[in-house]
């Protein structure tokens, strides 16, 4: 590094895409400073994964009771107050851990906005500050539906931090947050619409498990509008009318707007420095290097194939760590990134997806999960689980539905990404009775 710079590395956003490779690296012996506006940890865990599974995991428990009725006496509700409660008693000490471990290696947190004035200077609260390698690392933030009347809408963190549950509860978009969130709140005992964009939801998963999933929600009192063709919004006394399709209208108390996720690129003056960007994301090449060449980026703000998720951002930062600290020149070599949606039952899926397999005219074999013995110890009755094997029969992919899915996939998933072969697969010895000896049992 010249001493011309501050820093050797200066990260903009302290989410999973920076501290999970920026800790090793000031470690290692890089100066290193990272610009945060908001709490150390970025998304994941203050307003996104961390809390959303403390908010779900009632909702799994109360699923289990359901189905063992016959077995466990007395019901079960649940208290929408204590369950926000317990969430933020999990994520309130997360951003000062990260933030422990950090002053620990030596990084400088500098909280405000960053604003590029060269391609190795930003401003932060009118100071200027510099760096050898700088790293992007911004985000997603919530898309705003463009129609009248949308500030009367809240985004996914107003929803996990709502007080008291409202009685009536429309959903725009069916995505994860869609999803997840009509799950959650139609088992807390709210009236739930989700209004879809298109035909499906979920369109990225498997879709005879998502209509199965479905079917199971509207079985339980939720509403699905399809090509919904929302218009609008308006007071109504105290409650909310929301305009949409040809002419229609309906009142509720409460509106989501879950139409997505944006990535965060504004306001940096990236064009004034030729960092080049578009709606998905800022553009990168195999080393994750922007089109201005000591500028990188990592995490959801990048322009990517590859699923928009935790694990993905940690794998990032980490290669930039090894990038940057001399441990290798190589491309980024991503993993299989497994993924997840936390309804009930989850689907989980990792490798060749069962459409490509198809198209591919790999074998797919299906599993009716409702018949294995260890799926009937909680009495699962919607649990599937499709296979795709190669053509010399290893383990390419695999998707399942059920309440068990997100711990079968992590059991699988080393079969599927060290490519390993029966006999090498046999001296895997799974703990019994476990899920991972009941999902190795079928490979």
């Amino acid at each position: 590094m010249s001493e011309q710079y501050d820093y050797q590395v200066l990260y903009i956003g302290a989410g999973h895409g920076t501290f999970d490779g920026a800790i090793p690296l000031a470690a290692s012996g890089c100066k290193v400073a990272i610009v945060e506006s908001g709490l150390v940890g970025g998304t994941c865990p203050n307003r996104g994964c961390n809390a959303k599974i403390t908010l779900d995991e009632p909702v799994k428990v109360m699923r289990e009771v359901e189905r063992l009725n016959d077995v466990l006496n007395g019901k079960v509700e649940l208290n929408w107050t204590g369950n926000v409660e317990h969430k933020q008693q999990v994520i309130d000490s997360l951003p000062s851990m990260i933030s422990g471990l950090m002053d620990s290696v030596g990084i400088d947190v500098i909280k405000g906005y960053a604003t590029f004035k060269d391609s190795h200077t930003v401003i932060v609260n009118d100071q200027e500050i510099t760096a050898d390698k700088i790293v992007i690392s911004t985000g997603l933030r919530p898309h705003r539906l463009d129609v009248p009347g949308e500030d009367l809408t809240h985004d996914s963190e107003d929803f996990m931090n709502l007080k008291s549950l409202p009685r009536d509860i429309v959903i725009i978009g069916s995505g994860y947050i869609g999803m997840e969130f009509a799950t959650i709140a139609n088992a807390a005992g709210s009236k739930v619409t989700v209004m879809l964009h298109s035909d499906k939801a979920l369109r990225r998963f498997h879709q005879p498990f998502v209509e199965k999933v479905i079917a199971d929600m509207t079985k339980r009192g939720v509403k699905f509008i399809y090509n919904a063709k929302v218009a609008g919004f308006s007071n109504n006394g105290s409650n909310i009318s929301v305009q949409y399709g040809d002419s229609e209208e309906l009142t509720t108390d409460w509106v989501l707007d879950a139409t997505g996720r944006i990535p965060n690129t504004e306001n940096m003056n990236l064009e004034k420095i030729g960092v080049e960007y578009n709606e998905r994301g800022i553009v990168i090449n195999d080393h994750l290097q922007t089109t201005v060449d000591n500028i990188y980026a990592s995490g959801d703000v990048i322009d990517s194939d590859q699923p928009k998720l935790t694990p993905t951002a940690i794998f990032e930062s980490m290669y930039l760590m090894k990038l940057f600290s001399g441990k290798t020149t190589d491309a980024i070599n991503f993993p299989v990134v497994p993924s997840v949606v936390f309804t009930s039952p989850r689907i989980a899926e990792a490798g060749v997806s069962i459409e490509d397999a198809e198209k591919a005219g790999l074998s797919v074999t299906n599993s009716d999960l409702s018949q294995d013995w260890y799926y009937q110890v909680d009495k699962e009755t919607l649990a599937e689980s499709k296979q795709v094997h190669d053509k010399d029969g290893r383990l390419v992919g695999i998707t399942e539905m059920s309440d068990h899915a997100d711990d079968v996939i992590n059991s699988l998933l080393p079969i599927i990404e060290l490519k390993l072969d029966p006999e090498e697969i046999g001296r895997i010895v799974s703990l019994f009775p476990s899920i991972g000896s009941a999902a190795f049992g079928r490979i």
